[in-house]
């Protein structure tokens, strides 16, 4: 079952635009917090969790909702990823620490699961109020302009996101005289604005390191392989699944599978 792409697209906007904006560059001291985690949480995320949970329930009653907040309190609630209902998760702001800092790179991430797998998601820019979804077999979309990702080309005209650590070492193995960098590299602290940019073309490659979370992952992968790119865990090149629990594995995604091979030998040699 696919759900309704426009009405979940009109709750995201609309939840964006009574509990994320107003917040934005309005936070007083106690409106920002350490989760469990450790990780930071605002009242932005709180808020927005809690409206994208009672209105995409009722657009499927028998559904169950998993968001980043609730998950963080009762790590539990991911095992309905593993069960029979179908499964809404929900990252209300990714990139708290960009919102809580008032710097303008954060999203809202939906995606709708079934069985393990990801059936649509949508990915929404607060910010300039662009919401790119994609649902499969129907593609990847930015209102009715249909996404393409990226088109395959040289290592070293390429632009990606790669973490501080693995950008030195290339660097340093360039300057070693043992292979080419990227053009670009880039790191939004936000994987869904980088999920956006990637279905958009703007990015050909991005790197995650293990310990992912499905609310961050399991709408952007659909998202990309739906606008014509290839996605896989390394070490073993296994296609990435919404789990119910973290995945202890790096992530990769490139423009197809030649590139995602080339890529993937390169960064296993840092």
């Amino acid at each position: 079952m696919i759900p309704d792409i426009d009405g979940v697209t009109q709750i995201i906007r609309e939840t964006a635009a009574r509990e994320v904006m107003p917040r934005f560059g309005n936070l007083a001291a106690g409106d920002v917090t350490k989760k469990t985690s450790g990780e930071v949480v605002t009242t932005a995320d709180i808020a927005a969790e809690k409206r994208l949970a009672h209105h995409l329930k009722a657009l499927a009653p028998e559904s169950v909702v998993v968001g980043e907040e609730a998950a963080d309190s009762d790590p539990n609630l991911m095992a309905a990823l593993a069960g029979p209902e179908p499964v809404w998760l929900v990252d209300p702001v990714d990139g708290t620490q960009n919102f809580a800092r008032g710097e303008p790179c954060f999203a809202i991430i939906v995606a709708f699961c079934q069985g393990g797998a990801t059936v649509a998601g949508w990915i929404n820019d607060p910010i300039n109020d662009l919401t790119v979804w994609a649902a499969v077999g129907k593609g990847a979309w930015l209102g009715r302009q249909r996404l393409k990702a990226a088109a395959p080309t040289a290592f070293g005209e390429m632009a990606g996101s790669l973490r501080y650590r693995l950008k030195k070492r290339l660097q340093a193995r360039a300057q070693a005289g043992l292979g080419a960098t990227p053009a670009k590299i880039v790191h939004y602290r936000c994987t869904g604005r980088e999920y956006q940019d990637l279905a958009r073309g703007k990015l050909h490659f991005c790197h995650y390191p293990r310990r992912l979370k499905p609310w961050d992952h399991a709408a952007g992968v659909l998202i990309h392989r739906e606008a014509g790119g290839f996605s896989a865990l390394t070490g073993g090149r296994r296609p990435y699944r919404p789990a119910a629990s973290v995945v202890e594995a790096d992530l990769l995604l490139a423009p197809d599978e030649a590139a995602w091979d080339a890529l993937d030998a390169v960064l296993a040699a840092l």
